[in-house]
């Protein structure tokens, strides 16, 4: 695959990384406001995040490309780590090793507060998670992990610069394997929320939103995966299972974007309270091509729902017409669970980015995307915290450039330094509590 071509920056969008029409208004409305807010309650200030970003813009947007250009998938992610560790030592924090290639770094402040964590994860996406779907296509940065890792490294780096203003400690969890949902319960395996003493954790993830302009998900999130084995005999296997998995691709509600329009249409339900997708089912069975050698069919079955209750139900109805069909069903693993972000800390982060970027700068998701999961669901189980989708799409560009998993997804690389300032600000205000 050819991977997609970065626009050149100008010096000026080097070192502000917010100026572009529209952002940088954005950003600026707020800014003085919060400044003196802030100073009231937490000793770090927007202004002083902002004005330590700066000077960090220019080689954070290096870091994303040369993220970008060595793409590893779940497990090998030696690059990115090696490239976090690096640089999060020689800002001074503490820095180890977990999960094979996950790296945790600890920010302490010099001041008495609270622990919070932040999250980036450093996979690329298997060719066959690319859309559309190539024989051969290598591995790739199509989901924007180059820039959740950058983003979260520029954070660390602002904060590590106020550390002698900063309360409580941030610890930073760089995941690997998310594409592969697994490298979170690896991460939780190892313990890093309990031996830190993580109280709560944050996370930014790449969405087809305008630079500048952050989605918040308040009671909502990602659905879960669930799967299902069917297995059929008899003389007419193959047959039936063809139908079978007919029928259950028929209990879907919602089909996979073919344009952009559809993508459009999508992201604008998403937003919409009580909409055409505040219920859904996204349903794949996948008959064997060839009986096994005792004549058997499998039919392989993945399904997402939403709200993530109706779980149960749909496995019922999945082994209701399995059984109509003669079909022997087994469900070999629980269903991996939905990421439902926490109604109290998402509005609490709306209320902050409000403050420092305006009004302009936050949508709400009210219900979720039907064809992402993630693995971050597990740690919202262990602790509260937020999940938020960052605007990459430049102004002017296709809703096909800024959607992740898609061949043409182009990210805007301004929405680097908007992400830092945002969360630096963020995980600052949220340790001082």
């Amino acid at each position: 695959m050819t991977r997609p071509h970065q626009p050149a920056l100008s010096r000026r969008t080097l070192l502000g990384s917010t100026a572009v029409a529209g952002v940088g208004a954005v950003l600026a409305s707020g800014t003085a406001a919060a400044a003196d807010s802030d100073r009231r309650r937490n000793p770090i200030d927007q202004a002083a995040v902002d004005a330590v970003a700066t000077r960090l813009d220019g080689s954070l947007v290096a870091l994303r490309r040369e993220l970008h250009a060595n793409p590893q998938t779940t497990g090998q992610e030696t690059f990115a780590s090696a490239a976090v560790a690096g640089r999060l030592r020689a800002a001074g924090l503490s820095v180890e090793s977990v999960a094979g290639t996950g790296v945790v770094a600890v920010l302490k402040g010099a001041r008495p507060g609270r622990t919070v964590a932040y999250r980036a994860d450093m996979d690329a996406v298997p060719g066959p998670g690319i859309m559309p779907p190539v024989a051969d296509r290598p591995a790739a940065h199509a989901c924007g992990h180059d820039i959740h890792t950058t983003v979260g490294v520029g954070v660390a780096q602002v904060l590590a610069q106020l550390r002698q203003r900063l309360s409580g400690s941030v610890v930073f969890l760089f995941q690997p394997g998310e594409e592969g949902l697994v490298g979170a319960q690896a991460m939780l395996d190892a313990k890093v929320l309990t031996r830190h003493g993580v109280e709560e954790i944050h996370a930014l993830h790449c969405g087809p939103y305008p630079v500048g302009q952050f989605a918040v998900t308040p009671g909502s999130g990602l659905p879960g995966q669930d799967y299902a084995a069917v297995t059929l005999s008899g003389p007419d296997a193959l047959a039936a299972a063809g139908r079978l998995a007919a029928e259950i691709g028929r209990l879907g509600t919602v089909a996979l974007p073919q344009s952009p329009a559809d993508l459009e249409r999508m992201v604008a339900d998403v937003q919409t309270p009580d909409g055409p997708l505040a219920r859904f089912l996204v349903t794949q069975a996948r008959p064997a091509k060839v009986p096994d050698a005792e004549g058997r069919v499998a039919v392989d079955v993945k399904f997402r729902c939403w709200p993530e209750e109706r779980t149960p139900g749909i496995r019922e109805e999945i082994r209701r017409i399995a059984q109509s069909y003669g079909g022997v069903v087994a469900f070999p693993k629980p269903a991996f669970p939905a990421l439902v972000c926490p109604v109290e800390e998402t509005d609490a982060l709306a209320r902050h980015l409000r403050r420092v970027l305006g009004r302009g700068g936050v949508t709400v998701n009210h219900t979720a995307y039907p064809f992402n999961g993630e693995d971050y669901a597990l740690f919202l189980r262990e602790v509260p915290g937020t999940y938020t989708f960052l605007g990459v799409r430049t102004p002017g560009a296709g809703i096909e450039t800024s959607y992740p998993h898609y061949e043409t997804f182009v990210p805007d690389e301004r929405a680097i330094g908007v992400g830092v300032r945002a969360m630096a600000g963020w995980l600052a205000a949220r340790s001082h509590c």
